[in-house]
């Protein structure tokens, strides 16, 4: 119907192997307004993308920074990834806990009005817990998902 309003979109991007620069480019081209980091601990082996320098170079790009630890992959799930094992069932039973419900609705709700992107450090959404965390933002509270490459064309995959 040409009446239907189109659903609040949200994005999600990697910063593996991409250059500061054009990670915000890529933001900028997307015109992402905040990056919302949902790194469980918000640290990397990259200096400029841990939490303290990347909301600096952040803001002086013109885009706000949050840090949402309740949608970070929890410690278990991290683990079982790093040993190979899927992490599917633990990171989507802790998206079913009330602190992590309430951070994706308080996205939700606030996604009509400013566009926001969440960020973690695996470039490919597949391989990252932030596709499963999009997927049920999609499900659940119906927004419109896109995941950004630094450097290449978007895909839409919800």
């Amino acid at each position: 119907m040409s009446g239907d309003v189109p659903p609040a979109r949200i994005a999600t991007i990697g910063y593996q192997g991409a250059a500061p620069v054009r990670f915000i480019e890529t933001l900028h081209a997307a015109d992402v307004a905040e990056l919302v980091d949902v790194r469980a601990v918000p640290w990397s082996r990259r200096p400029e993308f841990v939490q303290r320098a990347l909301a600096a170079a952040l803001a002086e790009a013109g885009i706000a920074y949050r840090h949402l630890p309740a949608l970070g992959n929890p410690e278990a799930g991290r683990q079982a990834a790093k040993s190979g094992q899927s992490y599917a069932a633990i990171y989507n039973a802790h998206l079913d806990g009330a602190p992590a419900r309430a951070a994706m609705a308080a996205l939700a709700a606030e996604a009509a009005g400013r566009r926001f992107c969440l960020m973690c450090m695996e470039r490919d959404p597949a391989q990252c817990h932030r596709s499963l965390l999009a997927a049920r933002l999609a499900r659940d509270w119906g927004l419109a998902v896109e995941h950004l490459h630094v450097g290449a064309a978007q895909l839409s995959l919800f």
